[in-house]
């Protein structure tokens, strides 16, 4: 787990995958908060079509690739939790803190991966990092 956060922390822009409530992919830019206690959380707000997405489909996929070609598959499924102590947490992002202002604002939600799985891999020919 520790090289999978390090790798999403390095390269804080990520795309995060759904299934749209179309029925079609939608991918959308996205930031991972934070790892704690064995858990990758994310957040957004409730008037997102993204969270719209999850709520209707929770397995999505996050990627993000680095200036060497490296990337970074993530799946799992996404759990909301109304968790006082992480969305305080995420407020430590200046990007967070600014759209959102407090932990309380009631749009705000946080969720995590539940079964997280996927790969760190590269044109190495090496095989990859799977977790």
């Amino acid at each position: 787990m520790k090289r999978v956060v390090e790798f999403l922390q390095a390269n804080p822009v990520q795309y995060l995958a759904t299934v749209g409530r179309d029925g079609k992919a939608k991918c959308r830019p996205f930031m991972f908060c934070f790892e704690k206690k064995g858990k990758l959380w994310f957040c957004t707000n409730t008037t997102k079509e993204v969270y719209k997405d999850m709520q209707a489909n929770p397995e999505i996929e996050v990627t993000v690739s680095d200036a060497s070609y490296t990337w970074l598959r993530l799946h799992g499924k996404a759990v909301f939790e109304d968790n006082m102590k992480v969305k305080e947490a995420c407020m430590a992002n200046p990007i967070v803190k600014g759209q959102y202002n407090t932990a309380d604002n009631p749009i705000f939600v946080v969720f995590y991966l539940e079964e997280p799985h996927g790969v760190i891999a590269d044109f190495s020919g090496n095989p990859p990092y799977e977790f």
